[in-house]
């Protein structure tokens, strides 16, 4: 087949191929005198290769991702961890920081470790938290957190003692028994807490009761003359006569002379306990009443007062004795009525005649309640001050007082005597309000001692809510306390101590 002449268009190219042209027909140009550098160039458009997505495998847990070349083990992104293979352990719900609008607290837990669906189970804690809410109606505006700490141990120990399949009517039960509880009055009460605390509380309180303390039992307990003498009991009756009536005030520390009408505005001063505390790494001390500095004037105006702690000058005023020695039964052939053990508790209120016993209370070594009676003044004794923030008795009430500070004494005499061992916490101050010395004494401010030591001394409240997990003297601040109250937790504490610090050599 012929080919159709060609138009000349590359003439003026020289042929890439020079003289091993095999072409019949070449479109170039073969002669000699063109310059052999003008050669075809023909550029060619090629374009940009397109990325190939890869499949990047998975690795394997125990194979650790190599790090970039020439990267010298640091690598310039974040580095790379060791990928783990760990079975999956069952979560333990605890209290979350963050809360929703509503105030319920929020679950924080791995959804896949959690046999039951975290949506089901957020779920049932809000319903908790409603319920735990209704319930702490009372006690919240003093304990905003409790209500949210509480719902979520609940449900938390709801979901480890349950399964996928029983965990929601586990919940549904134990909302059930939320609603039939009493509606708790303080943060003690025993309605207040999950399911095993009050479990707990139960069981502890029930070997509280099953422990009747006895003279035996308390031996160790009983604190030693030279002890008593050191920690401010009075262990002998004296017939000194004090001088001079020129009073220094307990209140203001300022000396005055004791009147029968004091006025009632002259004394200036803080009620309430000074207390360390840091502000901005500056420790300052301040007092728990008013939060004012140490170096303010007070926060109160009332009367001057006083308080005696010298044998002499609480004997020139009301005489002391010792307790009646006991009575056998050749004596008018009857038996002593006389107890084992007592727990006693005072409350006190100041006079012109210093401050007075204005109520007595005593129960047995059961915690039966066996005397609870108000005090009169003696004659030509005023009331100045009931302290009413502290002794809980009011003018009205105390107005009712029939019996004076030695038929008190008297009446104490049926079930105290001198072997029966005397329980109470800062017990000198009620023997010496009462006028009496014992020698069988046990001291809850003593057996379990400040951590400062001597002379400093725990609150009875304090002790109570470390080691009974109650609340007293929780009057906030106005109604003040009560010695039924105050003599059973007395005794509570020592059965504590008996059960947990005298376990091996006690005897049930």
């Amino acid at each position: 087949m012929l080919c159709s002449p060609p138009f000349g268009l590359f003439q003026s190219l020289s042929c890439p191929e020079r003289n091993n042209c095999s072409r019949p027909s070449c479109i170039f140009s073969h002669s000699s005198d063109l310059p052999s550098h003008n050669s075809l160039n023909i550029p060619v458009h090629e374009p940009s290769p397109v990325p190939i997505p890869q499949k990047i495998a998975k690795p394997s847990a125990d194979v650790v991702p190599r790090l970039p070349s020439g990267s010298n083990g640091n690598p310039s992104g974040p580095p790379t961890q060791r990928l783990r293979v760990g079975t999956a352990q069952k979560p333990v719900a605890v209290p979350a920081t963050s809360h929703t609008s509503t105030g319920v607290p929020i679950l924080r837990i791995n959804p896949a470790q959690s046999q039951v669906a975290l949506p089901v189970r957020q779920a049932m804690l809000k319903t908790l938290y409603e319920h735990f809410v209704v319930l702490y109606d009372s006690i919240l505006p003093l304990n905003p957190t409790i209500a949210s700490e509480h719902a979520l141990r609940q449900e938390e120990q709801v979901y480890n003692k349950s399964t996928k399949l029983t965990y929601r009517n586990a919940v549904i039960n134990s909302i059930a028994a939320l609603k039939r509880r009493p509606i708790p009055t303080s943060t003690s009460h025993l309605s207040v807490g999950t399911e095993e605390d009050l479990a707990a509380r139960a069981e502890s309180r029930k070997k509280l009761d099953n422990l009747r303390v006895t003279r035996d039992l308390l031996k160790p307990l009983v604190m030693s003359l030279e002890d008593m003498q050191s920690w401010g009991f009075i262990t002998e009756a004296t017939n000194r006569v004090p001088e001079g009536k020129i009073i220094q005030c307990e209140r203001c520390t300022q000396s005055y002379m004791v009147k029968s009408n004091p006025t009632s505005e002259e004394c200036h001063h803080h009620w309430g306990r000074l207390f360390t505390h840091k502000v901005n790494g500056e420790r300052l001390r301040s007092y728990s009443c008013c939060s004012k500095p140490a170096e303010e004037g007070g926060c109160t105006r009332g009367p001057h007062v006083f308080y005696e702690s010298i044998a002499a000058d609480l004997h020139s005023r009301h005489a002391f004795s010792f307790t009646r020695p006991s009575v056998t039964d050749t004596e008018m052939d009857s038996t002593d009525t006389a107890l084992d053990v007592v727990a006693l508790d005072c409350e006190m209120i100041y006079t012109t005649g210093g401050m007075r016993v204005a109520r007595v209370s005593v129960v047995d070594g059961s915690g039966k309640q066996v005397f609870d009676e108000l005090v009169r003044m003696d004659d030509g004794v005023e009331v100045v001050d009931y302290n009413t923030r502290f002794s809980g008795i009011t003018q009205e009430e105390h107005v009712q007082a029939a019996l004076s500070l030695s038929s008190v004494r008297k009446s104490l005499d049926a079930f105290i005597n001198r072997d029966t061992i005397v329980i109470g916490h800062a017990l000198h101050n009620d023997l010496n309000t009462l006028r009496i010395v014992h020698h069988q004494c046990v001291d809850t401010a003593i057996i379990f001692p400040h951590r400062a030591g001597p002379p400093y001394r725990r609150s009875l409240r304090d002790l109570a809510k470390e080691h009974l997990g109650l609340t007293i003297q929780a009057g906030g601040g106005t109604s003040g306390h009560s010695s039924v109250e105050d003599s059973v937790a007395t005794l509570d504490l020592v059965r504590w101590y008996v059960l947990n610090k005298l376990k091996p050599t006690a005897k049930t």
